[in-house]
């Protein structure tokens, strides 16, 4: 066993024991232990118990995100402040500078990529178990927490005339169409929705000052790089694991699109549409907080308010005594 295999591992184990407990699951209320659907919905389930323990890392994302684009106009003097300077002892300045301006305000340029990051051993241990399958079968073992009986189900189980297991590179055993449409299908369900996610996010959630930061148009390259890749990679994925992180891309997008509408960035064209509806239904606006700055000058106020409230208490009057 080598140095990654030694990494997926218990990668692969956790896999294959959430699908297999979904898979017996759906089997106990009555769904076919062989049928492609329900392995479909076994691999779905994984999605949803992947994503759902992710929640806690998206909000510290959601949190990263926003202090970033707070933080872009003193990006900006930062970076008018070294302009020009390309000695080394200036380039360690501004980088030092730079931390330590993530460090005051509790953030950094790479807590979006976060999630993906976390979820990408997954990924991969998914593609082994789906990939190592045919393997499985023809050695008469089990693969990960799937016993060799499963592994014989999930091999001969099809959706539309597909096997699971089957890729565009590498069709299988059954209807080779089925699995070509299928896996074309797919892949251009997970690159659009994964473009559109990201789209979404720049055209309705960046501010003014964020989106003419150098650091947006490095994000502008990654919008038409990333679906590219996984296009082209997803040839070589198994119809399961594309159906995978096209769930993964579906989930993303309306938990994106749940907090564009309710929790926009300041400064964005959500927030003002948000303080649009809000005005046109008759209610408050919201307060406008971004970072622990923000906050930390709203508990300030607050306290202050108080103390003021304090300090106006209405004093007692005396009564006039009538004159002797």
């Amino acid at each position: 066993m080598d140095f990654f295999e030694t990494i997926m591992f218990p990668f692969k184990w956790l896999v294959s024991i959430i699908m297999v407990g979904f898979h017996e699951g759906l089997s106990t209320i009555g769904m076919p232990e062989a049928s492609g659907w329900t392995w479909t919905l076994s691999i779905i389930g994984l999605v949803l118990v992947i994503r759902a323990a992710l929640i806690p890392v998206f909000v510290k994302q959601i949190k990263a995100q926003r202090g970033m684009q707070l933080l872009q106009p003193d990006l900006k003097k930062l970076q008018d402040k070294y302009k020009g300077k390309t000695d080394q002892l200036s380039r360690q300045a501004m980088a030092q500078e730079q931390m330590a301006m993530y460090k005051k305000h509790g953030t950094n340029p790479f807590s979006a990529c976060l999630p993906m990051l976390i979820q990408m051993p997954f990924f991969f241990a998914l593609f082994q178990v789906l990939s190592g399958i045919s393997f499985a079968r023809d050695e008469g073992e089990g693969i990960g927490a799937m016993s060799h009986e499963q592994v014989v189900q999930f091999d001969d189980s099809t959706i539309f005339g597909a096997t699971l297991s089957a890729s565009l590179l590498h069709g299988g055993e059954g209807n080779q169409v089925a699995v070509w449409i299928l896996s074309i299908i797919m892949i251009l369900a997970m690159t659009a929705s994964q473009f559109i996610t990201q789209k979404q996010i720049m055209a309705k959630n960046m501010s003014e000052e964020a989106m003419a930061s150098p650091f947006m148009r490095q994000q502008k390259m990654m919008l038409y790089i990333l679906p590219v890749v996984f296009g082209v990679g997803g040839i070589n994925f198994p119809i399961g694991v594309l159906i995978y992180w096209t769930t993964t891309n579906l989930w993303t997008m309306a938990q994106q699109f749940f907090v564009i509408r309710r929790m926009p960035t300041p400064g964005s064209p959500a927030a003002k549409a948000l303080a649009e509806r809000r005005a046109a239904k008759g209610l408050p606006a919201l307060p406008i907080l971004g970072g622990k700055k923000a906050d930390a000058e709203a508990e300030a106020a607050a306290a202050a308010a108080i103390v003021e409230a304090k300090g106006q208490r209405i004093q007692p009057q005396r009564k006039n005594r009538k004159k002797k």
